[in-house]
Formats: structure tokens, sequence, C-alpha cells
């Protein structure tokens, strides 16, 4: 699965696309977190416009880049998600986490 990654000032913007599963979870958390190390930004923007599907990796992935940003006080924002994986990200408590638009 495909990770865009581009800066922007303060912010990190991941461009995922295609499917969230356990056999591509962990070469997006690498590709992310790299981002994350190198930057330390305020703001993590995770895009999930090109995503057809997510399974449970997919919350863990929003979760673990939630920790790796809350020693700095960084936020996520998390945008584009289809309606059933907005519902999924929610009854996971991802809201509270993260804004999801």
């Amino acid at each position: 699965m495909p990770v865009i990654i581009d800066t922007e000032e303060n912010t990190v913007i991941a461009r995922l696309s295609g499917e969230i599963d356990h056999h591509t979870a962990k070469e997006l958390r690498t590709d992310i977190d790299l981002a994350i190390d190198r930057l330390k930004p305020a703001t993590l923007i995770l895009d999930f416009d090109g995503v057809t599907f997510m399974d449970s990796s997919g919350i863990g992935l929003v979760m673990g880049r939630y920790k790796m940003l809350k020693p700095w006080g960084g936020s996520i924002i998390i945008e584009n998600t289809g309606n059933q994986i907005k519902k999924v990200m929610r009854l996971a408590g991802l809201d509270r986490l993260a804004v999801i638009k």
C-alpha cells in the first residue's frame, strides 16, 4: 500500500491509498514514523481519500501515531474517510484522540 508523505511547515501529511491491513500496516508505520521523527510536527494529517479497505490495523496505525505525537503535544487530523471507515473509527473511540473529518 503506497503512502505519499508531504511536509508543510510544522505538519506532516500522509496520503494513504489501497488497503490497510496487517500486511501493509508495518510499512505505513515505518514511513510515517520516519517523517514524524525527522520533523516532530505539531500536526499529523492522515488523508484516507484513497483507502479502499481498513481492518483493525488502521485503528492501531492511528493510535500508535497519537502516542508518538503526545510527548510534544502534537495532534492528528484524519481526513477524507468514507462513511464506513469513519464509523469504525468512531466506534473504536478514535474521535477522542483525533479530529475526524
